[in-house]
């Protein structure tokens, strides 16, 4: 099964979402049921971005390059596909 990266979007406030997961879809469904936390507080959710990897070390390290940005404008680039996260990975 594919290792995919994701980046969801508040349709509440914007805010953007990042994770790793094998079944993105079903994510999104836990992300827009759940009672608790960051994403029941912005929901409902939506997914605006999705890259399958081939091992999941490199969605890992794309996860944590993504999260590592803190930045809403470089994940915005990422959605708009400016930024190659295949790229970016290889690079580090």
């Amino acid at each position: 099964m594919a290792h995919s990266v994701y980046i969801l979007q508040s349709e509440e406030n914007g805010r953007y979402c990042v994770g790793r997961s094998q079944n993105p879809e079903r994510r999104v469904e836990h992300h827009n049921s759940t009672s608790t936390g960051f994403t029941a507080r912005c929901r409902p959710w939506r997914l605006v971005f999705q890259q399958e990897f081939s091992t999941k070390d490199e969605a890992i390290q794309a996860e944590k390059l993504l999260k590592g940005w803190k930045s809403r404008k470089m994940t915005r680039y990422v959605v708009e596909g400016t930024i190659d996260l295949e790229e970016r990975i290889g690079d580090t």
